[in-house]
């Protein structure tokens, strides 16, 4: 009874509205199949941000996109349900200075913009970004292969002494598996600058780069990476013992360097990229330096 009143009610404010009510069936059905898609896709970013809490859109899709198609979802479409669910990542901004310039050890040329990237250990990036806090202070130093984007050295400390930035290039030097010529950037700072610092990097036949302004520019991929390590995987809250902080980072890295897609490497993680050497990467070319100079970003 109450079902034959809905429908008498139903195709009277139907007629009153000027829709059929076949039309209006057919909206409901549409309504229903987009939320259950919608619902059906939030579960599955979810699924990849246990790993991955801040990853950005575009390489979500990439990521899903076997899926994404069988739910006939577009990119522009999961930026729209994202969106509507408060789920897109906004980028944090932060600066701390870990570069001491100022010192009596000798400076190198920077050589970068004379090299043309074509395959991985023919440059590393080497950098330190702060990752604690005024009360525990933390310092990570990297070293990263400018092709592939893999981070191939690191080492977490509680100060900015040379101790750090030096386990971090001996870690790239053991895990090395190329004979190319390699050469090693980095800034000023008096860690890279160092007599222990450079004794290591000659024995080992690398040669020495380094950024000669203050420009982010000049040492584009160590910066980037520091960008992406701390806002797409290092937690928010960094008032943690220096030991846990370790295991983080190490997670971090393990997934960064096997699952996270990089535009720059044609949506490769970077150790698809450190594998082979056949793929051309993304370059830009930037006002704040020459002409000559390439900034290879991620």
């Amino acid at each position: 009874m109450f079902k034959e009143e809905y429908k008498e009610n139903l195709t009277a404010t139907c007629r009153l509205l000027g829709i059929n009510r076949q039309v209006y069936y057919r909206a409901q059905r549409s309504s229903a199949n987009r939320r259950s898609t919608a619902a059906q896709v939030i579960e599955l970013v979810k699924e990849v941000r246990l790993e991955m809490p801040r990853l950005g859109t575009r390489k979500l899709y990439h990521i899903l996109k076997p899926e994404l198609q069988n739910l006939h979802v577009g990119r522009d479409r999961l930026f729209t349900i994202l969106k509507s669910n408060h789920m897109l990542i906004a980028p944090k901004r932060q600066y701390h200075i870990t570069t001491n310039s100022h010192h009596r050890f000798r400076k190198h040329k920077n050589q970068v913009p004379k090299l043309r990237l074509q395959k991985p250990e023919q440059l590393w990036v080497s950098d330190i970004t702060y990752v604690g806090n005024r009360k525990n202070p933390m310092y990570l130093a990297l070293v990263t292969d400018a092709y592939s984007k893999k981070i191939v050295g690191y080492d977490l400390s509680d100060s900015l002494c040379t101790s750090g930035s030096l386990r971090a290039l001996k870690m790239g030097i053991v895990s090395k598996k190329y004979n190319y010529k390699l050469l090693h950037h980095s800034d000023r700072g008096f860690q890279y600058c160092s007599n222990e610092y450079q004794r290591i990097l000659a024995k080992h036949r690398i040669n020495c780069s380094m950024t000669e302004s203050y420009d982010p520019y000049e040492n584009a991929v160590a910066e980037r990476v520091n960008g992406i390590l701390k806002q797409e995987f290092l937690p928010e809250n960094t008032n943690i013992k220096i030991e846990i902080m370790n295991k983080v980072i190490k997670n971090a890295i393990e997934i960064y360097n096997n699952k996270r897609p990089h535009l720059s490497c044609a949506y490769h993680t970077p150790n698809q990229m450190h594998q082979q050497n056949k793929i051309k990467i993304k370059s830009y070319k930037t006002k704040k330096l020459s002409n000559d100079v390439v900034a290879e970003l991620l």
